[in-house]
């Protein structure tokens, strides 16, 4: 399927070039050789130079080939969540000096504000702890940026869109994500675009693997937390994610789907949950007033989550270790606010700890019955709950640790929320 026109895919350019096809001697082309050689000698001579002019012919065909089949730039992927909108722009570095003349003004306009600022508006955020350099991408080599912002301020990304005549240089875009579909109409009426939806899943499938193949230096994209059980002890290693399959992907947005892959074409989706990060932060705005997920997670840092969950402990006493569950387990989450006095007594920031241990801990119990289910002990955590989230994170490798005794180990990857719109960046320029 070629998208807009455009197809950029190395492998079906290599099968569909035709090389150029050489005589097999004079006879075959009249006047090719005006003088034959004298010797073989000569004759080598004469096929190795005819050679090179064959392989530079083919190399120039083959570059005329990319250039023509590449979609114009900008070159962007969307992932419009419940939630979150993320944006991976790629920045070409290797622009000639024939080419930046004919650059038009909005291409340049574009390039400069996105890649000049790192905070757009009140809201739009530049991840430049995550931007990956010297990328080579459908042959032009730049560098992939990684923007966010919330999805009730898309209406002022397209009106930006708008001003910067976007439509000009695209008439399409590839997104994913449920807002792919909510706001299709808003995309066309606002910006005069053209939305190419694609599957999330697919996406998201593909950004991962796509992500941790190129990068190659500085932080290692997936990594793991060592002794999970042990506070003292818990740090941060990277992981090596060869030969990868099976494992089961857990994506946490607004809600929670949970894959199990098989290879990059193979997979499922096992089941999911609504109760994943819009749960959390919905949550703590009733419960605390807050207004952003920094502000909860940042109240959450400094609660008691125990002030307000019931414990194990708590209703069987100190004799709990018959049953087999630790005392500290959580027997009822917010099972202390029962009480008229224990409500009093909690703070906003018990209340948003809480409410972060009881949404990461019935994520953490359903992947560990999915992964027992699967047969799966590689487990993926990916998605935007866990951006900035390390009490969730070492929760999560905490509790696959403790209660498979040690067999499910939790990996977690440093672009966490972007994967889906890497996908989409790669249906643009690499069409399936």
């Amino acid at each position: 399927m070629a998208f807009n026109g455009h197809q950029c895919d190395d492998e079906s350019i290599d099968e569909d070039e035709t090389p150029t096809k050489q005589p097999r001697s004079n006879k075959e082309m009249p006047g090719c050789f005006i003088n034959e050689p004298k010797n073989e000698a000569a004759a080598s001579a004469g096929r190795a130079t005819s050679d090179r002019r064959t392989s530079n012919s083919t190399a120039r065909q083959r570059s005329d080939s990319v250039k023509k089949t590449r979609p114009p730039f900008p070159w962007f992927g969307m992932d419009i969540g419940g939630t979150l909108v993320k944006l991976v722009y790629f920045e070409p570095k290797d622009i000639t000096a024939e080419e930046e003349q004919e650059e038009v003004e909005n291409l340049k306009s574009i390039r400069r504000y996105l890649t000049s600022n790192t905070a757009y508006g009140k809201t739009g955020i530049r991840d430049v702890h995550l931007e990956l350099q010297d990328l080579t991408l459908c042959g032009r080599t730049g560098n992939l940026h990684f923007i966010r912002f919330p999805t009730h301020d898309l209406p002022a990304f397209l009106q930006m869109g708008r001003n910067k005549h976007f439509s000009s240089l695209h008439t399409t875009l590839c997104a994913t994500g449920g807002g792919a579909y909510k706001f299709e109409a808003d995309f066309r009426t606002m910006a005069d675009l053209q939305l190419h939806k694609l599957d999330e899943l697919d996406c998201l499938i593909r950004g991962v693997l796509y992500i941790d193949s190129v990068v190659s230096s500085g932080p290692s994209e997936c990594y793991y937390f060592e002794n999970p059980t042990d506070p003292d002890r818990c740090i941060q290693r990277p992981y090596t994610l060869e030969n990868p399959y099976p494992l089961l992907l857990v994506n946490i947005g607004s809600g929670v789907s949970i894959l199990a892959v098989y290879s990059e074409s193979n997979y499922k989706r096992v089941t999911g949950t609504s109760l994943g990060g819009g749960t959390f932060l919905g949550l703590c705005c009733l419960l605390t007033g807050c207004s952003t997920f920094e502000e909860a997670l940042e109240m959450a840092s400094q609660g008691e989550s125990t002030r307000v969950d019931k414990l194990v402990r708590d209703i069987y006493g100190g004799d709990y270790e018959r049953f087999g569950l630790p005392g500290w387990a959580v027997a009822s989450s917010f099972g202390n606010m029962m009480s008229k006095d224990k409500r009093e007594s909690v703070s906003k920031e018990d209340l948003a700890r809480a409410t972060l241990v009881t949404i990461t801990n019935n994520i953490g119990s359903i992947t560990r019955m999915c992964a027992l289910n699967e047969n799966i002990e590689r487990v993926v955590f990916v998605g935007n709950f866990l951006r900035v989230n390390t009490l969730s994170m070492k929760l999560l490798a905490y509790a696959m640790d403790y209660w498979s005794k040690g067999q499910l180990k939790a990996l977690f990857l440093q672009h966490e929320g972007y994967f889906g719109a890497v996908g989409a960046l790669l249906e643009l320029l690499h069409p399936s």
